[in-house]
């Protein structure tokens, strides 16, 4: 099955020195080898590439815009790219006034359009509490994906 990946999982593994570094990477390598399929779409690279790029001051990966768009390449040639397209608009708007959606979380409503478009039901995220009134996503926590991998 394809699942997607999160910002935040991608923000991680692009960030050695992080805590949720080697989780992120591990519960990753956890869906792969059970035969799963990585996904990512632009959504994801484009909130990526504003993490990679801010500050580390603000929070951000501190990276040049060279390094933001080695980074974004071999993101590419590492995970299933699935595209958007002109329906992904009228299906997150279908989702944000069906679900009484405001603020940032009109972002996870746009990935959640982009997963049903594409029939991707789960995501691999760090904030799975973001995507529980979507009944159609299954937010997959990396601790529990690599929890449920070890013998």
């Amino acid at each position: 099955m394809n699942v997607l990946l999160d910002t935040n999982i991608l923000g991680r593994m692009a960030e050695p020195g992080h805590a949720q570094y080697h989780i992120a990477l591990d519960a990753t390598a956890a869906l792969i080898r059970r035969g799963d399929q990585p996904c990512i779409a632009p959504q994801v690279l484009y909130e990526f590439w504003v993490v990679a790029t801010r500050p580390k001051a603000v929070n951000g990966l501190g990276l040049t815009v060279a390094m933001a768009a080695a980074e974004l390449s071999r993101l590419q040639r590492l995970f299933l790219f699935v595209p958007e397209t002109p329906a992904v608009f009228a299906e997150w708007e279908q989702l944000v006034t069906a679900h009484q959606v405001s603020g940032k979380n009109a972002h996870d409503a746009r990935l959640v359009a982009i997963m049903s478009l594409h029939g991707i039901s789960h995501i691999l995220t760090f904030n799975s509490v973001h995507f529980a009134r979507y009944r159609s996503v299954t937010a997959l926590e990396p601790a529990v994906v690599i929890s449920a991998a070890s013998p």
